[in-house]
């Protein structure tokens, strides 16, 4: 990982509303959560959310896929890894 990619994800994650958002889905773990139960959890409006989820998904941290008619959102733990191993020097 280089420094603006670092730089980049540490930014949309120093929002607080974004932090939160990116908690929840690490602690759901790989399956992740629907966006109805993530806002549910957040009680944020959803176009809060969704303009919340976009910072997050262009910065690599999160994705989203949709089952049927649901949509879900996971955590990227690869791009965690790499900019943990990034900040201790790994």
């Amino acid at each position: 990982m280089d420094l603006n990619t670092a730089a980049n994800a540490l930014r949309e994650l120093g929002h607080p509303t974004r932090l939160s958002i990116y908690r929840e889905l690490v602690r759901a773990g790989h399956e992740g959560l629907p966006v109805g139960e993530l806002q549910k959890h957040l009680e944020i409006p959803a176009s809060t959310l969704s303009h919340h989820l976009s910072a997050l998904i262009s910065a690599g941290l999160i994705s989203q896929e949709r089952q049927s008619r649901t949509l879900f959102c996971r955590p990227c733990y690869a791009q965690l890894e790499q900019l943990m191993a990034f900040l201790t020097g790994v």
